[in-house]
């Protein structure tokens, strides 16, 4: 099957969600440009990771004088993702950057493929957009004031999951864990 792109420059908006209760969500990323949504299926420590270095490069841009950091509070994305939510891939890798020309930050996300070696992963990773062999990819540019709304929304989504437990901080469900702090024995 050839090689899908996603391309998107200045998107009406990029966000996060889940789907489920918590301890069985499903996370999304979405980006909507009119009528055009597109939406991969992400795993939580992704959007954790991203949204964390994402606020890392906000914080640095806005300490090197590239581009300030807003005087006014971030409007919080409360709306629900766009419906139909169908998954066009599930996600393997995320690259994060800035692009200076267009100061615009830069979000990719590349489908998870099956691979045999740290070879091949890394060939996987070096594909030009133009060869119909390499993993269907998401491309969003946006400025630094949608990626700082995506940062505050993906951190509450992430907060919104199972409560921690006190003695181990693993998940904990409704009916409580195996705590390995206590050596497994009792349920917490």
């Amino acid at each position: 099957m050839p090689r899908r792109l996603f391309v998107f420059d200045d998107p009406d908006r990029f966000s996060t969600g889940t789907v489920g209760e918590p301890g069985s969500r499903t996370f999304f990323l979405q980006v909507r440009a009119g009528t055009r949504v597109v939406s991969v299926v992400i795993e939580k420590t992704q959007v954790s990771a991203l949204a964390e270095r994402l606020g890392q490069l906000l914080v640095e841009l806005d300490q090197s004088g590239v581009v300030e950091d807003p005087p006014t509070p971030i409007q919080p994305d409360e709306r629900p993702l766009e419906e139909p939510l169908n998954e066009v891939f599930r996600t393997g890798s995320l690259t994060l950057g800035w692009d200076g020309e267009a100061e615009r930050i830069l979000v990719e996300a590349r489908a998870q493929i099956e691979v045999e070696s740290i070879e091949e992963a890394i060939e996987a990773l070096q594909v030009e957009d133009d060869d119909e062999d390499g993993p269907d990819l998401l491309r969003v540019r946006m400025t630094p004031e949608a990626a700082r709304t995506f940062v505050e929304r993906a951190h509450r989504v992430v907060r919104a999951g199972r409560p921690p437990c006190p003695l181990c901080g693993n998940p904990l469900d409704p009916t409580g864990h195996v705590c390995p702090r206590k050596n497994g024995h009792y349920l917490n």
